[in-house]
């Protein structure tokens, strides 16, 4: 069995969930009554057990021995279908959900740091599961009570894995350019054609089923992205009437090698190519969810978890990462002291050289942030569905929303440095397969790009989310940022004032970009504006956990003051050229000719 210590601390979950997001409030509510902080624990404990016992041991095995094919079946190593199939028997996969179809209405805050411990162990075993959830999810809001007794329940049960359809080789992210195509059928289904690339989970031999959840447009419907319906299009069809399962119209094209993530096997797919015809018909058969032309924005149910998905993996490896840079600074000797005289002396540990202590700082700053982050807005979701005041709920889905790619991007971009800082720590042995950090950076690279790339969410977050509802949701989240740098004691005065200028500049850049700047010119630098935005939102965070630790003593509250002190001093400066730059609404990007790059 692994060492939990350096998967993730549990410490640190303990005091996220119960001393700063204080989660045991929820049990209060109906939807939380059944709960308290001692079936907190319990699933907490839980999760370790699975991510020790089943997730961490195959990790580096599953890095090293790809999924292939055969020709016939997707291969990969057994362990693990023995970790899904564990965890699914756990109850974890289903904690989370209503308990009208099995769930056990475990608080999302819970349910996101009992899944961080899985993450952080095997990211890319957790994956299938992280997928399955989401399409469960995406099915139980918008699917048919058919839809969700054949295909909802038995993912539930750890019997069939899901997954989504969207990117293609021709389009890419660019979703109008989607090419699948869907033409109705006499029986009321549908038959489903196109390639689908970047599939994660997309075939293998780990359950009964797979449920694809497939972006295509439908005979007749418009183009672009208001023209995409969704469809349920499983591998097999289950039997009508008893009867072994019938294989769909869905082939296998390819397998892709990947940098990391390299144990979730990541395929080319084909739909209604003839491989397989199920009643002597060409087309995938396929089921449609929800209304036609509506597809998007049901996929976006799906995504939207995904991403903070990612954003929680991301910094579960960084996180990782960090506690493996930790444990080897504490114990690896090496060089004297600066003020040292004698070079007979023995050698210290390199935790005692200042520049090592930065670069640990940066580390836990990053990986502890991160993680705050992502269980803050499982926290949002919570109140969201379970407060009883309309005017909370709404506030919290106002701010989930402008939250999200933030949540997705910043630990993506400063998790993924957690882990490079980890190498650097480990010196030339980091650089070597021998050492686990090297795999941890690669498997964390996938994150700024898969359910859509940093550049992505900071069009999203400038060109969409800060406008909703006439910027009700950032306005909010300004607020709810002074609110808590003037509620902040005495001893944090400096660093609230700090974090107050921050937020008052963001929020007048933010304004200034639309008062009169065309679209092109805005989003130029979209970018920089999601990186500045996304610490100025964890410095918040940071002062919050800073709060929750007053009248404290201890090394983990001294750990969570330093780590706060370092964002303020070291990184939420980068904030104020990053305002500068935005301010003069600089062309440079869109004015240069490619040919002088």
């Amino acid at each position: 069995m692994t060492d939990a210590r350096r998967i993730l601390s549990r410490r640190d979950l303990d005091f996220l969930i119960n001393e700063w997001l204080k989660v045991d409030e929820l049990t209060a509510r109906p939807r939380f009554a059944e709960h308290s902080r001692q079936t907190f624990a319990a699933a907490l404990d839980l999760a370790e057990h699975l991510a020790t016992r089943y997730f961490a041991p195959h990790n580096s095995l599953a890095d090293q021995t790809e999924p292939t094919f055969d020709g016939q079946r997707v291969n990969v190593v057994p362990e693990i279908g023995r970790a899904l199939t564990a965890f699914a028997e756990s109850g974890l996969l289903s904690a989370a959900m209503d308990a009208e179809i099995g769930g056990g209405q475990l608080p999302h805050t819970v349910h996101r740091a009992c899944f961080a411990w899985l993450q952080a162990a095997n990211i890319s075993t957790a994956s299938y599961a992280m997928l399955t959830m989401a399409n469960a999810n995406l099915l139980r809001t918008y699917g048919s009570q058919e839809q969700i007794d054949r295909y909802v329940l038995p993912m539930l049960e750890g019997r069939y894995t899901g997954t989504m359809c969207l990117s293609e080789p021709q389009a890419g992210s660019s979703l109008a350019d989607v090419q699948s195509r869907a033409e109705p059928a006499s029986d009321g289904r549908y038959r489903v054609f196109g390639s689908k690339m970047w599939i994660s989970g997309g075939d293998h031999e780990l359950a009964e089923n797979i449920v694809h959840l497939v972006l295509a447009r439908a005979a007749g419907s418009p183009p672009g992205v208001k023209g995409l319906s969704l469809f349920l299009v499983p591998k097999f069809l289950p039997p009508e009437g008893g009867g072994p399962p019938v294989r769909n119209d869905v082939a296998l094209i390819g397998i892709n090698h990947k940098m990391g993530y390299r144990g979730t096997v990541n395929t080319v797919l084909d739909f209604g190519s003839g491989t397989f015809l199920p009643d002597g018909a060409p087309g995938a058969i396929g089921y449609l969810v929800g209304q036609l032309d509506r597809g998007l924005a049901a996929m976006f149910h799906m995504m939207n978890e995904a991403r903070i998905a990612v954003g929680a993996g991301a910094a579960a490896l960084g996180y990782t990462g960090y506690l493996h840079a930790l444990d080897y600074a504490r114990t690896r000797l090496q060089g004297r002291t600066s003020d040292a005289k004698d070079p007979s002396a023995p050698q210290v540990p390199i935790i005692t050289h200042p520049d090592v202590r930065r670069m640990l700082l940066a580390a836990k700053s990053y990986a502890e942030g991160g993680l705050a982050l992502t269980l803050f807005a499982a926290r949002l979701l919570d109140e969201q569905a379970s407060a009883q005041d309309q005017r909370q709920a709404r506030e919290s889905s106002e701010l989930l929303d402008v939250l999200t790619p933030i949540v997705k991007s910043w630990p993506s971009q400063w998790c993924l440095a957690a882990n490079d800082i980890a190498i650097q720590i480990h010196g030339g042995y980091g650089y070597t397969r021998e050492f686990p950090v090297e795999q941890f950076y690669r498997d964390n690279r996938l994150n700024p790009i898969h359910e859509g790339t940093t550049g992505i969410q900071a069009i999203d977050l400038l060109g969409r989310k800060v406008r909703l509802e006439n910027g009700a949701g950032f306005a909010l989240l300004i607020k709810r940022i002074t609110d808590t740098a003037a509620a902040a004691p005495a001893g944090w005065r400096a660093e609230a004032t700090q974090l107050s200028s921050a937020a008052r500049g963001l929020s007048e850049v933010t304004a200034m970009l639309w008062r009169d700047g065309a679209p092109a010119a805005v989003l130029a630098n979209a970018s920089v504006y999601l990186e500045a935005a996304g610490h100025v939102v964890v410095a918040w965070i940071w002062l919050q956990q800073a709060i929750a630790t007053q009248e404290r003593t201890g090394s983990f509250y001294e750990g969570k003051r330093a780590a706060t002190r370092y964002f303020f001093r070291y990184e939420l400066p980068r904030v104020g050229p990053q305002l500068d730059l935005l301010a003069t609404r600089d062309t440079m990007l869109l004015d240069l000719d490619d040919h002088c790059l």
